[in-house]
């Protein structure tokens, strides 16, 4: 904030992945709102009356959406926890996305950014928020993100394309209906542990998935259908939900993704990140109703 007060400039350009954009969006925030100095101020849905700083959004990670949503996370290094704002006002006014951008990412990262998209194409469509239009963008999202992730980690044009355009179409949607317990888990992993945040969000989906299933496996027929699962329309609603289940994890084998959080999660931390996940502003749409003990038994499942 103090160079871009110092530079004479007016407005930001923000070139890299979601941590990136999501300080651009802060610190344009901050800049016209002065009373939100704090960043810590603006958890949640905080009452700014100014647009931030006019803001140009260049991706070089095909993932978080940054550059399209009303949400930037931010991490408290004193608390140990990430925390999500959301604010009308800090949307991009431009944003810039091209698949050459995209095009050193190694491996690892491709496959971690890509199950994030993924992840907010999911959780976005089994929200309680869930409506007919963010729907269409939602499962768009998942056809090309299941079609397009294998070929992106192994650096194909098609796949860097098409990965470009699926997570910026699963940013519209969920941008708009919000997200569930899955990033609210993740986000305390990477806050804790600097795990990064694809990864943690691909471990923890299909357990987040079978817990939800309860209350929105009736939609998950329609997430397999998207990802491509054969016979899944013949199937009973039990078998499409873990059909679809089945393929998010093959997808997430497929592109390196380890199973579990052993080696990463410990047991003395569980109580912590339980609490912060309940807390977390995704914890409200998830389909089921959930509380810090079910939420750390589901962590306690991925040990």
């Amino acid at each position: 904030m103090a160079a871009f007060n110092a530079s004479g400039a007016d407005c930001i350009i923000a070139v890299g992945g979601g941590s990136a954009i999501d300080t651009a969006k802060a610190i344009g925030i901050i800049i016209n709102n002065p009373e939100f100095a704090d960043v810590r101020s603006l958890e949640g849905v905080a009452p700014t009356k100014k647009h931030a700083v006019f803001t140009i959004a260049v991706p070089t990670t095909a993932g978080t959406a940054a550059e399209v949503t009303i949400n930037y996370v931010i991490t408290d290094v004193e608390k140990k926890r990430k925390f999500v704002c959301v604010d009308t006002n800090d949307i991009p006014e431009i944003a810039v996305v091209d698949p050459d951008m995209m095009a050193s990412m190694p491996k690892g990262l491709t496959a971690a950014t890509g199950m994030d998209a993924l992840t907010h194409a999911i959780e976005g469509y089994i929200t309680k928020g869930a409506c007919a239009i963010s729907d269409m963008f939602h499962l768009e999202a998942i056809r090309l993100i299941s079609t397009h992730l294998r070929g992106a980690v192994a650096n194909t044009d098609e796949g860097r394309e098409g990965m470009a355009l699926g997570q910026y179409i699963a940013g519209m949607g969920f941008s708009n209906v919000g997200l569930g317990i899955v990033h609210s888990m993740a986000h305390g992993l990477s806050a804790l542990y600097d795990t990064p945040h694809g990864v943690a969000c691909a471990i923890i989906l299909p357990t987040g998935l079978e817990y939800n299933a309860p209350a929105a496996g009736k939609r998950y027929r329609a997430v397999g259908r998207a990802m491509g699962v054969d016979g899944i329309d013949a199937m009973s609603d039990e078998e499409a939900a873990q059909a679809a289940i089945a393929a998010v994890k093959k997808l997430s084998a497929d592109v390196g993704i380890p199973a579990d959080l052993k080696g990463i999660l410990k047991e003395e931390d569980v109580q912590f990140l339980s609490e912060s996940a309940f807390a977390d502003a995704c914890c409200p749409g998830n389909p089921r109703d959930t509380s810090v003990e079910e939420i750390a038994a589901l962590y306690r499942g991925l040990m």
